[in-house]
């Protein structure tokens, strides 16, 4: 595996650590504290091209590799402190983007995919259930051919940007009594008449991306919005969940790399008994922890994206990479927040909200029980 960069690729870090210092300059503890999503910054992100960064050229992309991206991503949770927005930003391109731009039509791919690379249009995906956390195939939505066009009814939770989305990848029974192999994908746009959000979702963390609960109440969908092949809901969602559970967290990496600086910083500078705390063998050990947790972290992460870079399975890799780098995201907070002492349990700091963002990234996109089970089942 052949990690050394090209200059593309270091220009393009350079460009976005550039941008997100200047342009990603929201104030976090208030949009945090509200709940608020942050469209503005959204569009910039837009704007500059960072949602299609993997999408194809041809389509309104950048047409980045995976292992581009993935670099990339990194440095875009390196800059930016809004784990929320940065959230919103992958569920968008993982579950909604790049299932499109894999299993759609060229008519859909043309009418769907520039809006959603340039930011203007906003997308989800529509999957989990009340009854259907973990155990993902077993829905109770069900969508009906009538002529030309399908039925949908049913309800959605725990929908990513749920409350803003213009259009939401949904998965529906077409076949109930074949489930799974009767599960069909539908691009739905929600001003479909038929189509609500139902309740907004507040969350421990990543307050700042929105999340609902839909409700699907004899919902018209055209033919032509159907994504994929009837019945091959569940190869679609295996496709995309890949791509999710392998990059959805290379922020987070960029945020680990943050985070450890920071630490190094403080600890060097601040003393106790006339000593800097980095030279206590205990704040010591935590750093160095926090360094290896970091490097293993990274490594699965390009590891996973240069496999697909070069087409090849991942889905063992992808689940190693989501088990490692959130558990490790969620140890290293706890860690950064005890070499800050009383300052790293304040709102100023910044560490208490990183700490209950990271922990999100447990349950999302398959809980770290699920990825054993994943890694397992291949071994």
């Amino acid at each position: 595996m052949d990690l050394s960069w090209t200059t593309e690729q270091t220009e393009l870090r350079e460009q976005i650590l550039d941008f997100a210092r200047k342009e990603l300059t929201s104030d976090i503890v208030a949009l945090d504290r509200e709940g608020v999503f942050d469209r503005n910054s959204w569009d910039k992100c837009g704007d500059f091209g960072i949602l299609g960064l993997p999408v194809p050229e041809k389509n309104g992309g950048l047409g980045k590799d995976s292992l581009t991206t993935a670099y990339a991503l990194e440095s875009l949770g390196y800059a930016c402190r809004d784990n929320g927005l940065l959230f919103s930003m992958n569920a968008h391109m993982w579950t909604c983007s790049m299932p499109i731009a894999a299993f759609g039509t060229q008519a859909q791919k043309e009418r769907f995919l520039p809006g959603l690379c340039s930011g203007k249009l906003i997308g989800g995906n529509a999957m989990s259930e009340t009854g259907s956390g973990s155990d993902a195939y077993k829905l109770r939505t069900m969508a009906r051919r009538e002529g030309d066009r399908y039925i949908i009814n049913g309800s959605k939770t725990w929908i990513t940007n749920g409350p803003v989305a213009d259009l939401v990848v949904v998965f529906a029974n077409t076949d109930a009594d074949r489930s799974p192999r009767g599960i069909s994908a539908f691009i739905v746009e929600t001003r479909s008449p038929g189509f609500s959000v139902t309740r907004h979702i507040e969350k421990m963390g990543l307050r700042t991306s929105p999340m609902a609960e839909l409700y699907l109440n004899d919902c018209e969908v055209p033919e032509e919005n159907r994504l994929g092949k009837e019945g091959a809901g569940t190869a679609l969602f295996t496709h995309s969940m890949t791509w999710e559970r392998g990059l959805i967290l290379a922020t987070a990496v960029g945020s680990m790399q943050r985070q450890l600086e920071d630490c190094v910083r403080y600890a060097g500078d601040r003393k106790q008994f006339g000593s800097r705390i980095r030279d206590f063998q205990l704040v010591a050990q935590r750093l160095v922890d926090m360094k290896l947790r970091l490097e293993a972290a990274r490594a699965l992460l390009y590891k996973v994206a240069w496999m697909k870079s070069r087409g090849k399975s991942a889905i063992m890799e992808a689940a190693m990479a989501k088990l490692c780098i959130s558990e490790n995201w969620i140890q290293s907070c706890q860690d950064a927040i005890q070499i800050h002492g009383a300052n790293g349990y304040t709102t100023e700091y910044g560490l208490e909200r990183e700490l209950r963002d990271a922990i999100g990234s447990r349950i999302y996109s398959g809980t770290s029980e699920i990825q054993r089970l994943i890694v397992s089942s291949l071994m």
